[in-house]
């Protein structure tokens, strides 16, 4: 006796028409072309993902350097001058402090200057 499987093809194709909804055409109604463009949109999803990651860290670093070039100094020497006084702060702390707190930021580029 044969197992059919309609049940499980049918679950797999409803869940990626699910994902195709919205999508403009036959990308939306027809098989193939929703297999096949769920399938980019995924791709381009992964991608995006590891992209925003990299987009942040560019931000952070702009400014704290502006932050920093306020002060006369480059985000190289106050980077390695936190490094060699042993502050372990990250990117996005540092550019939320001197965002929003820029006491604390310049106490940060004195301790900075004073191991460098």
């Amino acid at each position: 006796m044969r197992i059919k499987s309609g049940v499980t093809t049918r679950h797999h194709k409803k869940k990626k028409f699910r994902l195709a909804k919205g999508y403009y055409g036959d990308k939306r109604t027809r098989w193939r072309a929703v297999k096949q463009q769920v399938e980019k949109s995924m791709a381009h999803m992964f991608v995006g993902r590891k992209n925003r990651k990299a987009d942040f860290r560019s931000l952070w670093i702009e400014r704290i350097n502006a932050a920093c070039r306020q002060a006369d100094t480059t985000y190289s020497r106050f980077m390695a001058g936190l490094k060699k006084a042993g502050v372990t702060l990250n990117r996005k702390m540092l550019s939320e402090i001197a965002l929003r707190d820029q006491t604390s930021f310049r106490k940060l580029l004195e301790i900075s200057r004073a191991a460098a």
